[in-house]
């Protein structure tokens, strides 16, 4: 049972953390984590694995195979980053976030070896890096029958690929983060290509053409065993229902039907044929259909698309780049039938903001910039500029935090409900961050507290 001296020790290794190179810095190297694996026993050796890189979905893609295995009755081990609200979510065995007791015993275990690697090593252990280590030895001392692991950024030199992965799978891809991974979608491409191993199975999400030419001449060089969105397996049939849609899959070794997935968006609805297809290819056979129900129809995915708030309507979304935000728009103008939309946006300052906001554009009626408490934020008055290039003056707004903005657009929405027989809406997204502290503050405007407060 975690008590309040466990919660104090849990801020003090978060504090130690945070200490080192965030994630935003890198220095392009397995170097590190490698020399700290042996030092700790290869932990992430002891298990199989699933391997996921790619630009978007990841998180949701990861979450959904996540459930079908725990359905088929494996311990699951979950790594993926960032987290919304707790650090303690990036590490989630048999489907729950590592409890307080168990990360404390978990970093006890690693502490002295990351001071050794650190003196040994050029530049320490990042805190990417020392957290990839903390969840390969949680999931070995659970242990766990099954890894799955989400990629931080790229893939080739990413700390997590120093997994020996049955099945590598690779969403989406897209421009971010290019000041690491290449200039082009090709030189992103090829860098997530990187985590395909040798005669491994590689699940293959739809892609632009030069895109998936680099990724069928990776997996042709290993040898691998490749399963391609709309050849292997496919979405079949997609309906929109109450609280989610409803799903027709194209297996890799059979059709799933009348699947309900209580998510939005068709994105989601691929993310579902992706992690189908990746758990098929592991099990080597059909999987019972009704599993397959149960499994998606327990599947949440916090920050993408969820509905925080009725009366008025709260919606929080992770998009941070333009293809997360045209998927985004598409869903809000698909699948909900607001009459206007009052939207909040706060991006950090590294991100294609312009790209973004046009992707928005046709969907918002009222955009309200704000900035998140990160220090990667792009200044309100910066991003209110570039705004107005593109809403307009008269429809966008500024407010200087993210609290007094979601206060706002939520007391405008009211008063417009209160008058129109139309429902308005708020919409939130720009950023990881922002969709955390969304939550945070939601929750409280609500009146309930986060599951991670410590006080």
């Amino acid at each position: 049972m975690t008590t309040p001296e466990d919660f104090q020790v849990l801020d003090l290794i978060e504090q130690q953390l945070l200490k080192r190179w965030p994630e935003t810095k890198l220095e392009p190297s397995m170097d590190r984590i490698a020399a700290l694996c042996d030092a700790l026993g290869s932990p992430q050796l002891s298990y199989p694995t699933i391997h996921i890189a790619g630009t978007n979905g990841k998180t949701t893609t990861a979450r959904m195979i996540d459930s079908l295995f725990r359905e088929l009755g494996y311990r699951t081990g979950r790594f993926t980053s960032p987290h919304l609200e707790s650090f303690l979510e990036r590490i989630s065995i048999n489907g729950l976030p590592i409890p307080p007791e168990g990360m404390i015993a978990t970093y006890n275990d690693i502490a002295l070896y990351l001071d050794l690697i650190d003196s040994r090593q050029p530049h320490p252990i990042s805190f990417f890096e020392a957290m990839t280590a903390l969840a390969f030895v949680a999931f070995a001392e659970f242990p766990v029958d099954i890894g799955i692991i989400e990629a931080g950024m790229g893939g080739e030199w990413d700390a997590t690929n120093v997994v020996a992965s049955q099945v590598s799978v690779i969403t989406p891809i897209g421009l971010d983060h290019m000041e690491y991974l290449g200039n082009t979608i090709e030189e992103i491409a090829q860098t997530k290509a990187g985590i395909i191993k040798p005669e491994s199975h590689v699940i293959l999400a739809a892609q632009p053409v030069s895109v998936a030419k680099v990724l069928t001449t990776r997996v042709v060089e290993k040898a691998a065993i490749p399963y391609r969105e709309g050849v292997e397996f496919s979405v079949a049939r997609r309906d929109i229902a109450v609280g989610g849609q409803m799903l027709t899959l194209n297996g890799i070794h059979g059709e799933y039907t009348d699947i309900y997935l209580p998510l939005y968006g068709a994105h989601q609805a691929i993310n579902a044929s992706v992690a189908l297809a990746a758990v098929e290819a592991f099990a080597g056979v059909k999987l019972d259909d009704e599993l397959v129900r149960r499994a998606f129809a327990a599947v949440d995915s916090p920050g993408r698309l969820e509905v925080l708030h009725r009366d008025p309507t709260v919606i929080v979304d992770a998009a941070h780049n333009p293809h997360g935000a045209a998927a985004l728009a598409h869903t809000l103008k698909n699948e909900f039938d607001f009459e206007s939309i009052f939207g909040i946006v706060a991006i950090l300052g590294d991100k294609d903001v312009d790209g973004l906001l046009r992707n928005l554009e046709p969907v918002i009626d009222r955009l309200v910039v704000t900035q998140n408490y990160s220090e990667r934020a792009m200044p309100v008055d910066l991003l209110y500029e570039k705004a107005i290039a593109i809403f307009g003056v008269d429809r966008v707004y500024k407010e200087s935090e993210l609290q007094s903005a979601i206060t706002y657009a939520m007391e405008q929405c009211t008063l417009i409900n209160q008058v129109s027989e139309g429902i308005s809406a708020v919409v939130v997204t720009g950023s990881v961050v922002t969709a955390g502290q969304t939550r945070t503050i939601v929750r409280k405007i609500a009146g309930y507290e986060s599951e991670f407060d410590t006080e």
